[in-house]
């Protein structure tokens, strides 16, 4: 299973991105996928999650200004950011509770990362 994140970029303060992250691989069913981020000398916190059903969570720091979805149908979670902020600059990485066909059992797993950086 792999989770394949992309999207990032250098933005200037107070525009827009798109993170996507597709999952591929022997997958039997994805329950919530989400975003997290790591800013320097800072813990990974979250950043957004949405379940199968559609169910989202947002940190506080990000509410009304990201949206987080996704295309079950892809095995795709997007996360579009507007309202960028230099506080806003970290490494992105997704992230997935899922099935895979050889075990069918829930497990954790992690995109590589990508990096957003807000910056005139």
């Amino acid at each position: 299973v792999q989770l394949q994140a992309s999207g990032g970029g250098l933005v200037q303060p107070g525009g827009s991105l798109r993170l996507s992250c597709a999952a591929s691989g022997s997958i039997f069913d994805i329950n919530v996928m989400g975003w997290y981020r790591q800013a320097p000398g800072k813990q990974r916190e979250l950043v957004a999650a949405i379940t199968s059903g559609g169910n989202t969570n947002y940190a506080d720091s990000v509410k009304g200004r990201f949206t987080v979805s996704r295309d079950n149908a892809k095995n795709t979670v997007y996360l579009r950011m507007n309202s960028l902020e230099p506080e806003d600059t970290a490494v992105y990485y997704c992230n997935a509770d899922l099935i895979t066909i050889a075990t069918m059992r829930m497990a954790n797993y992690w995109g590589q990362g990508t990096q957003v950086t807000v910056s005139s």
